[in-house]
């Protein structure tokens, strides 16, 4: 059911095209040309790798305290499709 201006099956596809985008970016933050072996010492701090990280992981280059310092610092930049009142009413 559509309301306004919309037409029918509009809020579906804003819900698809959020998931899609979802599913992009984290395809994006893939290694994308890493070896299955990985590395055995981490591409930052030269670090060993455990061992288990690189079974849980496989080709994974960069050790945990490293890797957690990158999600960190990765910016989470979304669209927001839907807006709010708020900023209509401006």
């Amino acid at each position: 059911m559509a309301g306004g201006w919309s037409r029918d099956g509009a809020v579906q596809d804003q819900i698809d095209d959020t998931v899609m985008d979802a599913v992009l970016a984290a395809r994006a933050r893939l290694a994308a040309a890493v070896s299955a072996e990985g590395e055995t010492h981490c591409v930052e701090c030269g670090e060993e790798i455990p061992l288990k990280r690189r079974q849980a992981m496989p080709g994974a280059r960069t050790c945990v305290a490293c890797q957690s310092g990158r999600d960190a610092r990765t910016p989470t930049v979304g669209i927001n499709r839907r807006g709010s009142k708020d900023s209509q009413l401006r």
